[in-house]
């Protein structure tokens, strides 16, 4: 498209001063123009996760969500180019027609809300960088993105990576758009790794878990010779939610206990679920959920379903795995939690929650050398102004990015840190 066609594209923008580009032309036209007139700009998709983080006072509304579609798709090549605003259900019909999977596992926050699924976009998953249950194996969303197409703050299109999956050319300006929840680019296509599924995997779940026990069985866990591609602890539930939701015909007893997924051949699995038992020396109660249990058991974990239709907040903990039993013993009955990422990773529902036990819980992760992302506010009550754990180390060179990327700050400003 010349520079003259580019001015006289038609841009959609409705009363309410949404702009909804059609194409990423469309998008550098906007960004240029809102840049030169220092207009602040709020970037959405389908708003799956536009809670997360500070609440915006932008002028504008930049709507990306017509930006959607397959661009193309080679199995063979183990990757798949998306416009930014494609939702990841799409995607993952296309690739399930292939037997293939996103390298990554998705996340779904609609339950929390709604209590129903609504998985967002392309775009968002990259913006967030949350991934599933088989992060700590296979890696977060940043690990795999190959490449993407994107408006900078001036409104120049950008681009960083191709379709090889081997390509680490240059900067790989994906690891830093990846996580920066919109503040950085306007994202208009991304290119997704992808792997082939697993042809069948089972759950084995040791019930009645002492909760001093858990770190050292997460570290056996992590050094296993099996192939496990899940391991979460769920606790007793006072308020029995967790019995309804993990409700199996598979699942034989009650109690606390720790869910292991394994994945293979149906013969390798029945000796890695074998080896389990031996490697972690425990004689404890066991289910084992078959293939059609085992994948809507890690679905409902993935979903957060433990806490649909909450009121309350909902926090998102990474940590380190040898420190997870440290920060349990700071939670009360206004607590409820589970555990996943095989240590790493605590979510926490928190009913009541004031400035000071906020604070007080935010000052005790950071000192076991984790961070904290709040994921929900809840309905009523106390509104979290610092939703990101951040030093000023990072805030630092966080600061030098923006500069780079959006000198005027007019993507999503605040959206993460109230000075960027």
């Amino acid at each position: 498209m010349s520079m003259e066609e580019k001015k006289n594209s038609p841009i959609s923008q409705d009363s309410n001063n949404i702009f909804n580009p059609i194409s990423e032309d469309d998008v550098s036209q906007i960004v240029e123009n809102l840049y030169k007139n220092k207009i602040s700009v709020e970037i959405t998709g389908l708003g799956s996760k536009k809670f997360i983080g500070n609440k915006l006072q932008c002028s504008k509304i930049l709507d990306l969500s017509k930006l959607s579609g397959i661009i193309e798709y080679f199995p063979e090549e183990l990757y798949i180019k998306v416009k930014a605003c494609t939702p990841i259900i799409e995607i993952e019909k296309i690739l399930n027609e292939n037997n293939q999977q996103l390298a990554f596992e998705t996340l779904d926050f609609g339950y929390i809300f709604s209590g129903k699924s609504n998985k967002g976009t392309a775009a968002g998953s990259v913006s967030c960088n949350f991934a599933g249950s088989r992060r700590f194996k296979a890696g977060s969303v940043r690990d795999h993105v190959i490449g993407f197409r994107g408006v900078n703050g001036r409104g120049e299109i950008i681009k960083s990576g191709g379709t090889v999956v081997k390509n680490v050319t240059g900067y790989d300006l994906s690891k830093l758009i990846t996580g920066s929840f919109g503040t950085l680019v306007a994202l208009t296509e991304i290119t997704f790794k992808v792997l082939p599924k697993k042809t069948f995997n089972k759950t084995i779940i040791f019930h009645e878990i002492l909760k001093k026990n858990i770190p050292q069985l997460f570290n056996k866990i992590l050094n296993s010779s099996s192939e496990i591609s899940g391991s979460m602890y769920l606790p007793l539930d006072p308020k029995n939610k967790s019995d309804e939701i993990f409700k199996f015909n598979d699942l034989k007893h009650g109690g606390p206990y720790i869910a292991i997924r394994v994945g293979g051949s149906e013969k390798s699995i029945e000796e890695k679920i074998n080896n389990l038992s031996t490697e972690l020396e425990l004689n404890n109660k066991t289910s084992i959920l078959d293939y059609h249990q085992s994948d809507l058991f890690w679905k409902k974990v993935n979903n957060l379903e433990l806490f649909s239709n909450t009121k309350n907040s909902i926090l998102r903990v990474v940590i380190p795995q040898s420190k997870c039993l440290n920060l349990l013993e700071y939670f009360d009955e206004d607590y409820r939690y589970f555990i996943d990422w095989c240590g790493s990773l605590v979510w926490i529902e928190a009913s009541e929650l004031t400035e000071e036990k906020f604070f007080s819980l935010k000052k005790s992760i950071v000192e076991l050398g984790g961070y904290l992302t709040v994921i929900k506010q809840q309905d009523n009550g106390l509104y979290i102004k610092e939703n990101f754990t951040v030093n000023e180390n990072i805030l630092n060179i966080s600061k030098k990015i923006k500069e780079s990327f959006d000198p005027g700050k007019i993507f999503n400003p605040g959206k993460m840190y109230t000075e960027i």
